[in-house]
């Protein structure tokens, strides 16, 4: 049987944000048309940023801001944010950003520091791409999304843990050529 899902039923992602500590760009993606230039990016990017900069969020957070609902968590100097629209469910955001952050703090073995993150570029934006397509959301477990994102690269049989990271860089790199060239 084939099931086909509307799009205006599904959960649908405005953007993906990750910050270092003093609001800057890490990896980010946005998925609608809202913020049509780039300086209109980064203005919501310095608002959110400032709106939530005095918070301790360790766990998940709910914002209602600017007509969207965000939702964010802090884990070291990085910042993760997700937004939806304001009629979008708060859980579905959280199960995003949950994925996102685990996958994340799998990728970089527990090193979750901007200066890991940029040395890591390629892999966070990888990361993006098997979370969320066109604002649709394709997965959320961590697991599952840092296996993708190194699967092309090693073996089937290396779990994610046993890799080294340099293993998963050249793996994740690899990929990532690949991908531009088809």
């Amino acid at each position: 049987m084939v099931i086909f899902a509307r799009r205006d039923a599904c959960p649908i992602i405005k953007n993906v944000l990750l910050l270092d500590s003093e609001g800057r760009r890490v990896a980010v993606k946005y998925y609608t048309d809202e913020w049509e230039t780039n300086s209109e990016k980064l203005a919501f990017e310095k608002s959110i940023f400032s709106k939530t900069q005095k918070t301790n969020a360790r766990t998940e957070q709910i914002l209602m801001f600017e007509n969207n609902v965000v939702v964010y968590k802090f884990i070291q100097d990085l910042q993760f944010f997700v937004t939806g629209g304001d009629d979008e469910n708060e859980l579905a955001l959280a199960t995003v950003l949950q994925g996102f952050s685990e996958a994340v703090i799998l990728l970089l073995r527990g090193n979750i520091d901007q200066r890991e993150a940029f040395e890591n570029l390629d892999m966070m934006f990888l990361c993006l791409d098997e979370i969320v397509d066109g604002g649709m959301i394709l997965e959320t477990d961590g697991n599952t999304i840092a296996r993708k994102v190194v699967t092309n690269i090693m073996d089937d049989e290396t779990p994610l843990s046993e890799q080294t990271i340099t293993q998963a860089l050249v793996a994740a790199r690899e990929h990532f050529a690949r991908s531009l060239l088809s």
